[in-house]
């Protein structure tokens, strides 16, 4: 097999223009996409519809192109959508496809891609062992239909279920009462859990529900958790490297202790060949196809012994706030402002920080 990664400006959440353009001119055949990840231009909360916009214009185009239904489109690829591009941030959206290569490379390992779906989720399920040892064997599903080693997964990316208040009491009136009834709270739950069903499927984690939002010990070093009312279940994303593929691509990932730590920005630059001295060359920066960064307010109100102020400020969400601040650290040292800059890192990464993956051209 062999996989390509894509990358499309989005001037706005209903613009696919991008895509049909390459499927028009035969950049990309709409038959072989696999999944798709990108940032949209809505606040990442709950009333964030912008992430269901896209989802719904890409499976219309896709479906129009390859004469699927729009249900069947959904069904076999995860469209994985995070609101929020504050700051120095594009919305943009990258497009993963895998083909058939009849002469793939002798030796060495090439960018791998595998994906998988959970049953559908009850807002009771969020952040209990349900929805973290479903989303583990969705994680271990999609490696070893890609054939990806344990030790060759670089990032995971899922896209949970958001509910609305409504939904929540409905549940709890129902007799099967969530953890909270707090709609953003549940989306931390949903994060947190997820995280730790990666961390149980990649031996990083027991994957036990005690921990989840209590010990932040406890993580994935390679988990991206996202959640969306466009969503009812799972939807996950697992890419990393194998000698079962084949193509010029390849991954790396390192963690961000915090949100200034851009020692670990190097360090994944460093295992791609892509030199930053202190920031990536233009020339160079032309070989990044898409960069992946999780990041969090840290949460005892400090970065670095001085204290911040994301976490008590009543008119912008933590989020919004962690969001800026890294993308623009992050951006910096990449030479791109096209990043999935992701906040809520529960269980993502070191506590009060997060990761960082990168997928670029090898040097030739």
């Amino acid at each position: 097999m062999r996989a390509d990664v894509v990358r499309f400006a989005l001037p706005d959440p209903g613009d696919v223009s991008g895509l049909r353009q390459a499927i028009d001119t035969g950049r990309i055949d709409p038959k072989t996409i696999v999944a798709v990840i990108g940032k949209t231009h809505g606040n990442g909360l709950v009333n964030d519809y912008t992430r269901g916009y896209l989802t719904l214009s890409l499976a219309l185009l896709i479906a129009e192109k390859t004469g699927d239904t729009p249900e069947a489109v959904r069904a076999r690829v995860p469209f994985v959508f995070s609101g929020g591009v504050e700051g120095v941030l594009s919305p943009h959206y990258s497009v993963f496809t895998a083909v058939a290569d009849e002469t793939p490379d002798s030796g060495g390992k090439s960018l791998a891609i595998g994906v998988a779906f959970t049953p559908d989720f009850h807002p009771h399920d969020i952040g209990r062992q349900r929805q973290i040892d479903l989303t583990a064997a969705a994680v271990e599903h999609a490696m070893a239909a890609a054939k990806i080693d344990r030790a060759d997964v670089h990032f995971v990316q899922t896209k949970g279920p958001a509910f609305t208040l409504a939904e929540i009491i409905a549940d709890r009136y129902a007799g099967t009462p969530p953890v909270t009834d707090n709609p953003g709270k549940l989306m931390s739950y949903g994060r947190a859990g997820s995280a730790l069903g990666v961390a149980k499927a990649l031996g990083e984690s027991a994957g036990l529900e005690a921990p989840v939002l209590n010990d932040f010990s406890q993580f994935s070093s390679v988990a991206s958790c996202s959640a969306g009312v466009e969503v009812r279940g799972n939807e996950v994303i697992v890419i990393g490297m194998s000698s079962a593929w084949s193509g010029p691509l390849a991954i790396a990932h390192a963690a961000m202790n915090d949100a200034l730590d851009t020692a670990g920005i190097y360090r994944a630059l460093a295992d791609l060949g892509l030199p930053a001295s202190p920031q990536v060359s233009a020339a160079d920066a032309k070989r990044l196809r898409a960069g992946f960064v999780k990041c969090e307010a840290s949460r005892d109100g400090k970065i670095r012994g001085r204290g911040h102020t994301m976490l008590n400020d009543g008119d912008i969400d933590p989020q919004r706030h962690i969001r800026a601040a890294v993308g623009a650290v992050v951006a910096s040292v990449v030479n791109d402002t096209a990043l999935f800059v992701s906040g809520g890192a529960e269980h993502q990464g070191p506590d009060g920080g997060g990761m960082i993956a990168l997928i670029a051209e090898r040097n030739a």
